[in-house]
C-alpha cells in the first residue's frame, strides 16, 4: 500500500488535469446553449458543484451496497471502484459532444423569456452536468475507503486533493492556452478521455496487485464503534470545523468571482486573461493543501491551524482588494509598447500571482487541515472525507452563486468584498470559540480584525472601470460622470476634457461615444441595411451600446417594431441617459421592446422574424463575445429575415489581428457570400467596418431612394445622415470597401469560426493590444472592384458613384 500510494498522486494529476479540460469545454458548449449571462453561468457553476457534491454523499452509501451485491468481486477493491469511476468520467466526456448539441436543439425550440426559461435552463444544465460531476465528485471518497484515518493517511489524503489541483492547473493551461487555441472543442475531448482511460486502467491494474483492505482497525471495527465514530463526526466541535469549511469554501468562489472580474478590468477580459487568473488560483489551492497536509500531521492540533488560516484570510481578502483597487491601476504601464499580448499577458501573470496567491494558499490548506481535525483512529474514512468535501463544496456554490447574482449587482464589489471579510471573521470565530469557550480573546480578537479590515478596504476607482488597462494612461484627462457594477458587465460614463465628449464603457473598454467615429458608426449600423431595404417595418438590434444605433432606425417612417437585445439591464436603463439627444429617446419610444438576455440565446430561442438585423457586440477578444461571430450564429440570423431582409454586423480592424479580421468575413461570408464589406475611415485609414448581407444579392436601387428622400417623412432621416457626415445617401455608399467575390481568394484558407472551435476569440485574443486597422483596412480595399451590379442607377448616378468609389 506504502509504495502504491505515489504512484495513486500520479492519478490524481491526470484525474484533475481531465476535470479541467472537461470544465472548459462543457461551459463552452452550454453556453452556447443557455447563454452567458451571468444567471446562465451561475446555473453552470452550481450545478457542476452540486454534482460533485452528490458523488462524494453518495459514495460511502454506494461503496457498502457494492461490497455486498454482485458486483462486489469487481469492485470491492478500492482502486477498483476509483478507476471504474475515471472510466465513467471518460464515457461521459464522448457522449457530451453528442448530448450538448442535441439537448440545444430540443432546448431551443420550447424555451422562452421569464421564470419558466430559466427553469429550463436549470433542467438543461442538470441533465448534461450532474452524471459526470456526480462520478468526479466520488472519486475522492472511494480512494480514502482504502487509506487509513491515520495523521499519516490523512496527510495522503490532503496531498491527493493537491495533486488533483495540480493536475487541474495544468488542464487550465493545457485547455486554455493550447488545446482549444490550436485545434477544437473534440480534440480537448478526446486528449481528456484518454487521460481517464490511462487513470482508471492503471488503478484497476494496481487494484489487482495490492490489497483491498486498509492497514488500521476501522475494516475490523465492531458496530458500536462505528456507531461512536458517527456520533463524533456529529459532535459539537465537529460541526464547527464542517461551518468553517463551508465558509471557507463559500469565501474562497466568492473571491474568485469578484477578483476574476476586477482583473479582467485590469489586463483586458479576454479568454486567455480568464485562463490565467484560473490557473494562479488553482496554483495556489495546490500549493496550500500540499503544505496544509504536511502541517496536520504535525501539528498537535489542526483545528488550531485551521482557525489562524481563518483569520489570515480576512487579511488576505483586504489585501487583494487593496492591490486591486489602488496598486494595479496605478502601475506605470502601457500595454500597447508591448510587441505582443505573449509579453503582456507575462506581467499580468505576476500581478495575478500579488492578488490571489496570498488568499488561496490559505484555502488550499484549510481543506486538509480540516481532514485532519475530524479524523480518528477508527473511522470510516470514506465518510470523513465525503462529509468535508460535501460541506466545502456546498460552501462554494452559495459563495459563487450569491456573490455573482445578488451580492455585486446589489452592492458592488467592495461591499461584497466587505462581506467576504466577516465571513471569514466568522469562521475563525467559530472555530476559537470551539477551542478556547467564551474568551476575550475568541469574541472580541476576529470581530475587531475584521472591523478595521473591513473599513479599509479602498473604492473602486471610477477609472479602472472605464479604461481598465489603460487606467494610469488616462488619469487626468477624463472626469467619470458614472459607474455602475451590474450583474453581467461594470459600466462607466465619462467626459473627455479635452473635446467634452461623452464615452460609454463596458468593462474596462470604451463601447460607444459621441466622437465622431464612433457616431458615424454607431449610425452607419442603422442607415445602411435601412437603405438598402425598400420598406423596413420591424428591426432586431443585438447589444444596445448607447442606443445610438437603435435610435437611428426611429426616423424611419416605415418602422413600426424595434427588438433590442442587451445582455447587461444598466446599459438601457441607466447608461442611456447620458446619450438622450444622440439616441433620439429610444429606451422610451412606443415602437422600443426591450429583452435582458445573452443575444445568442435571444437569437436561437425566438420565433420572430425581422426586416433588419444589426449587431454591434463587444470586441470578439472578450471572452464569450465570440460566440456571435460564429457560422451556426449567422446561419440563426439568415433563418430570422424576412424576405428580402437585411443584416448588419460591426467588425473592428482596431485591437485586433489580420489572421482574426480575415476569419470574421470569411464566417460570414460563408454564409452570405454575396455580403459586402463597408467602411468606416478616421482621418482616411481604416478604423472599422460593417459587414451587410442578405438572403440573396443585395440591389441598391438609387432611382428609388432618391423618391423615398422626397417625402416629406423621409427629411428627419436626411438631416441624420448629415449629422453623422453623409451629405446624402450616395456619401454613405461610397464607403463601400469589397465584396464577399472581391475578397474570395485572399480569404481561402482564413479560419471559419464555429461553434465547435471558437477560433475567433484565440485569434482576437493575440491582438489585445495590436493597433493595426490602417494596414488591415488597406489589405482589404486592396482587393475591390467597382460593384457593377449592386446598385441600379441612371448612368449619371452611376458616374458619380464610380467616382465615389473608385476600385478597380
Amino acid at each position: 500500500m506504502g509504495a502504491a500510494l505515489p504512484i495513486l498522486l500520479i492519478l490524481f494529476i491526470g484525474s484533475g488535469l481531465s476535470a479541467l479540460i472537461y470544465e472548459v469545454v462543457w461551459f463552452q458548449l452550454l453556453e452556447l446553449v443557455i447563454g452567458s449571462s451571468a444567471i446562465s453561468l451561475g446555473i453552470l457553476l452550481a450545478t457542476w458543484m452540486g454534482g460533485m457534491c452528490i458523488g462524494s454523499l453518495g459514495l460511502p452509501r454506494l461503496a457498502t451496497r457494492l461490497a455486498r451485491g454482485r458486483l462486489a468481486p469487481i469492485l470491492a477493491h478500492p482502486l477498483a471502484l476509483y478507476g471504474a469511476l475515471e472510466l465513467g468520467i471518460g464515457l461521459f466526456g464522448l457522449l457530451e459532444l453528442a448530448v450538448i448539441p442535441l439537448v440545444g436543439s430540443l432546448y431551443t425550440p420550447a424555451v422562452g423569456h421569464g421564470a419558466g426559461a430559466l427553469a429550463l435552463r436549470a433542467v438543461v444544465a442538470a441533465l448534461c452536468l450532474l452524471p459526470p460531476t456526480i462520478l468526479m465528485g466520488a472519486t475522492l471518497p472511494a480512494i480514502a475507503r482504502w487509506v487509513e484515518s491515520s495523521p499519516r493517511g490523512v496527510a495522503w489524503l490532503g496531498v491527493f486533493y493537491g495533486g488533483n489541483i495540480v493536475g487541474a492547473v495544468l488542464g487550465a493551461v493545457a485547455a486554455g492556452f493550447y488545446l482549444l487555441r490550436v485545434y477544437d472543442q473534440s480534440v480537448a475531448t478526446q486528449v481528456a478521455v484518454v487521460v481517464n482511460v490511462l487513470v482508471g486502467g492503471l488503478a484497476m491494474l494496481l487494484a489487482s496487485r495490492t490489497a483491498a483492505q486498509r492497514t488500521d482497525n476501522a475494516s475490523s471495527s465492531s458496530t458500536a464503534s462505528a456507531s461512536s465514530s458517527a456520533a463524533r463526526l456529529d459532535a459539537p466541535d465537529t460541526r464547527a470545523i464542517y461551518w468553517a469549511i463551508g465558509l471557507s469554501g463559500a469565501t474562497a468562489l466568492a473571491a474568485e468571482v469578484v477578483w476574476t472580474r476586477l482583473l479582467s478590468l485590469t489586463f483586458g477580459a479576454s479568454t486567455y486573461t480568464f485562463s490565467m487568473i484560473l490557473a494562479v488560483f488553482l496554483t495556489g489551492l495546490g500549493i496550500g493543501s500540499t503544505a496544509g497536509s504536511w502541517v496536520g500531521r504535525v501539528v498537535t492540533s489542526p483545528q488550531r491551524v485551521l482557525a489562524w488560516c481563518q483569520g489570515l484570510l480576512m487579511v488576505g481578502i483586504a489585501w487583494g482588494a487593496a492591490v486591486i483597487y489602488k496598486a494595479l491601476p496605478n502601475w506605470p504601464i502601457n500595454p500597447s509598447l508591448a510587441p505582443s499580448a505573449w509579453f503582456a499577458l507575462q506581467m499580468d501573470l505576476a500581478r495575478a500571482a500579488l492578488v490571489v496567491l496570498p488568499s488561496a494558499l490559505l484555502w488550499g490548506a484549510s481543506f486538509p487541515l480540516a481532514l485532519a481535525a475530524i479524523a480518528r483512529p477508527g473511522d470510516d474514512t470514506s465518510r470523513v472525507v465525503s462529509r468535508v468535501y460535501a460541506a466545502n463544496t456546498v460552501g462554494s456554490i452559495l459563495g459563487a452563486t450569491v456573490c455573482s447574482l445578488l451580492l455585486v449587482p446589489a452592492l458592488g464589489t467592495r461591499d461584497a468584498q466587505r462581506v467576504l471579510i466577516a465571513l471569514a471573521a466568522l469562521s475563525a470565530f467559530l472555530l476559537t470559540w470551539r477551542m478556547v469557550g467564551r474568551s476575550l480573546v475568541a469574541m472580541v480578537l476576529p470581530p475587531v480584525l475584521a472591523g478595521l479590515l473591513i473599513a479599509a478596504v479602498p473604492a473602486l476607482p471610477g477609472e479602472l472601470v472605464a479604461h481598465g488597462r489603460y487606467t494610469v494612461t488616462w488619469l487626468g484627462k477624463t472626469d467619470v460622470l458614472y459607474v455602475g457594477e451590474g450583474m453581467n458587465s461594470s459600466v462607466a460614463v465619462t467626459r473627455l476634457q479635452s473635446s467634452g465628449a461623452t464615452q460609454f464603457h463596458v468593462s474596462g473598454k470604451v463601447e460607444a461615444s459621441s466622437l465622431p467615429q464612433d457616431m458615424r458608426l454607431q449610425k452607419m449600423l442603422a442607415h445602411l441595411p435601412a437603405l438598402v431595404h425598400p420598406n423596413p417595418q420591424s428591426v432586431l438590434v443585438v447589444g444596445f451600446g448607447a442606443g445610438v444605433t437603435a435610435g437611428s432606425f426611429l426616423p424611419y417612417p416605415s418602422v413600426k417594431r424595434l427588438v433590442v437585445c442587451e445582455i447587461e439591464p444598466l446599459i438601457p436603463k441607466v447608461v442611456s441617459t447620458w446619450f438622450t439627444e444622440e439616441n433620439n429617446h429610444v429606451t422610451t419610444d412606443p415602437r422600443t421592446q426591450i429583452y435582458f438576455d445573452d443575444a445568442r440565446s435571444f437569437v436561437l430561442t425566438s420565433d420572430e422574424q425581422f426586416d433588419i438585423i444589426t449587431s454591434d457586440p463587444i470586441n470578439p477578444w472578450v471572452k464569450g463575445a465570440a460566440s456571435l461571430y460564429t457560422r451556426e450564429y449567422f446561419e440563426a440570423v439568415k433563418r430570422h429575415l424576412k424576405p428580402g431582409g437585411v443584416v448588419t454586423q460591426w467588425v473592428p480592424l482596431y485591437e485586433s489581428t489580420l489572421d482574426a479580421v480575415r476569419s470574421e468575413l470569411a464566417t460570414f461570408f460563408a454564409v452570405f457570400p454575396q455580403g459586402t464589406v463597408w467602411a468606416n475611415l478616421v482621418d482616411g485609414r481604416g478604423y472599422d467596418v460593417v459587414l451587410l448581407g442578405q438572403n440573396g444579392p443585395t440591389r441598391i436601387d438609387i432611382n428609388a431612394m432618391a423618391q423615398r428622400f422626397a417625402d416629406a417623412g423621409y427629411q428627419k432621416v436626411g438631416s441624420q445622415l448629415m449629422a453623422s457626415g453623409f451629405q446624402s445617401p450616395l456619401d454613405l455608399f461610397a464607403t463601400y470597401q469589397g465584396s464577399g467575390a472581391d475578397l474570395a481568394g485572399w480569404l481561402k484558407d482564413a479560419a471559419i469560426n464555429t461553434d465547435r472551435n471558437l477560433r475567433l476569440q484565440y485569434l482576437a485574443g493575440e491582438g489585445l493590444n495590436n493597433y493595426t486597422s490602417a494596414e488591415i483596412s488597406d489589405a482589404i480595399t486592396s482587393h475591390r472592384s467597382f460593384p457593377e451590379s449592386l446598385f441600379v442607377a441612371d448612368p449619371a448616378w452611376m458616374s458619380e458613384l464610380r467616382r465615389l468609389i473608385g476600385g478597380k
